[in-house]
């Protein structure tokens, strides 16, 4: 993880890396949450039998459970240590390349796009790479506005 002490910290690193997320397992115990959570229930997503003759051979993650683990994967990426808070503002652009079968491990690569200091904080645009442990292609890349405040 990396640690960046104040907000303005960052503005000199557009361009650049921020951080890289650890990995995290996708289990089918998740998935099932989710689906419950969100009310998702397509049989690609729970039914192991039936999946196992679909096109990816087992069941696979929500793409939106995919996009849902941006805000855990930010947290073991980089911190901000004199932050009172942050928020989500929205998202640009979201694409899932590839899917994500039941027990893969992703993470995520954190990448600073835009910085526009506002009154007492920043808004921040950061690129998401999501990968998928052995995989080439990623699994998410998605375009997150945040703001954070001192």
């Amino acid at each position: 993880m990396k640690i960046f002490e104040k907000i303005s910290d960052l503005q000199p690193l557009v361009g650049q890396e921020l951080g890289v997320s650890e990995w995290m397992t996708i289990t089918q115990e998740r998935i099932n949450k989710f689906a419950d959570a969100t009310g998702d229930h397509q049989w690609i997503h729970l039914d192991a039998e039936r999946a196992k003759e679909g096109p990816f051979g087992t069941t696979i993650a929500h793409g939106f459970l995919t996009l849902s683990l941006l805000p855990e994967m930010t947290a073991s990426a980089f911190r901000v240590t004199e932050t009172k808070m942050g928020v989500n503002y929205g998202l640009n652009k979201v694409r899932f390349p590839s899917p994500v079968p039941v027990n893969s491990r992703l993470r995520g690569r954190f990448k600073l796009i835009e910085y526009i200091p506002l009154e007492g904080g920043a808004q921040m645009t950061v690129e998401c790479t999501m990968e998928r442990e052995g995989s080439t292609k990623p699994v998410c890349v998605a375009e997150s506005l945040a703001r954070r405040y001192a």
